[in-house]
């Protein structure tokens, strides 16, 4: 097979384990992003299988329907949102999609951003760099406020180590994720105001679907401490267009820490965000971590080699091994 790998910013692909794996097929990685369909159609006009590196680059009908050697997209991760998922059943075209990282990677990176963030760690190593010694007081965490909207797998890592630190942690999200921030022992707001205005430090952890995009708004954001920080690691759409920088600029909440943004990657500093003093911004590092990374590929290799034994496995659209579209070869031959 002839495989493009698309997006591996850090060229982690070939320095899998799982690459090995691939001898005998003809392996192509681009470690840079294409946006525009056409551009990206021709990129991958040649290839009969590609890779995925989780949601970097969307795959829209108009580049499946310009890509007649296309038979199979192995996805890493097992969201497909981004994926034009019946242009590729119509055209024949076979998807799958499997294997997650753990909530470790991200976990990790959100504590990362806190600390830095409070003891102005990137300003302090500059300061030393350029000859000069401390020049800021941090701030501690013992007895501050962590709020953690959604208790899911990521948020609860968060709130264990912000337990640990001796942190009130506070939770808010829907009833299924408070119930479980309550079966752990921790505290839950008692009204959406009062958690994000009680919070010190208020992290992020909410998957993206229509449902959250935009549910972090202006008059939340306004609700917040002078000296509170606001720490995104899960997606930049779950707040609203604009609300993040206006909000800062406004000074409610002070700080705020962000791992992600609406359009990505940000090339050339082109966001304005980036290089605010009361902002730390780190270029979607949440699970771009070795043990990630391997798993992710050993799955989307795992999918290539079973597409080629014409055993395929994960599917998300097993139909298009029937109905290959008119002109464009059946999937697996």
């Amino acid at each position: 097979m002839r495989i493009a790998v698309l997006d591996d910013y850090a060229g982690a692909f070939r320095t899998a384990p799982s690459f090995a794996r691939l001898a005998g097929h003809e392996v192509t990685v681009f470690a840079d992003t294409v946006k525009d369909p056409a551009a990206l159609a021709e990129r991958l006009r040649n290839f009969d299988a590609l890779v995925l590196t989780q949601q970097r680059s969307p795959l829209p009908a108009a580049v499946v329907e310009a890509l007649p050697e296309l038979r199979f997209v192995s996805q890493t991760g097992r969201n497909t949102g981004h994926l034009a998922i019946e242009a590729c059943t119509s055209r024949g075209v076979l998807v799958s999609a499997g294997g997650a990282g753990g909530p470790e990677a991200t976990g990790e990176l959100a504590w990362a951003l806190i600390l830095a963030s409070l003891r102005h760690i990137p300003e302090e190593e500059r300061r030393l760099r350029d000859g000069q010694w401390q020049g800021s007081v941090g701030t501690g965490l013992k007895g501050k406020v962590l709020g953690i909207y959604a208790y899911g797998r990521i948020g609860a890592m968060v709130a264990r180590v912000g337990a640990a630190f001796g942190m009130r942690v506070v939770c808010w999200g829907r009833e299924g994720s408070a119930e479980r921030a309550r079966t752990a022992g921790y505290e839950v707001a008692g009204s959406r105001e009062a958690f994000f205005a009680m919070a010190d430090v208020l992290s992020l952890h909410i998957a993206l679907n229509d449902a959250t995009r935009g549910i972090v708004g202006p008059a939340d954001l306004a609700l917040m401490k002078p000296s509170a920080l606001l720490v995104n690691t899960s997606r930049a759409q779950i707040i609203a267009p604009g609300a993040l920088l206006d909000a800062l600029q406004q000074g409610r909440p002070g700080f705020a820490a962000v791992d992600v943004f609406e359009d990505e990657p940000v090339l050339g500093a082109a966001h304005p965000l980036i290089g605010l003093p009361n902002v730390l911004c780190t270029p979607h590092l949440g699970y771009a971590e070795r043990g990630v990374y391997d798993a992710l590929y050993d799955t989307a290799v795992d999918q290539l080699l079973a597409f080629a034994a014409g055993a395929p496995v994960n599917l998300v659209n097993p139909g298009a091994r029937a109905a290959p579209a008119e002109g464009a070869p059946a999937a697996g031959d």
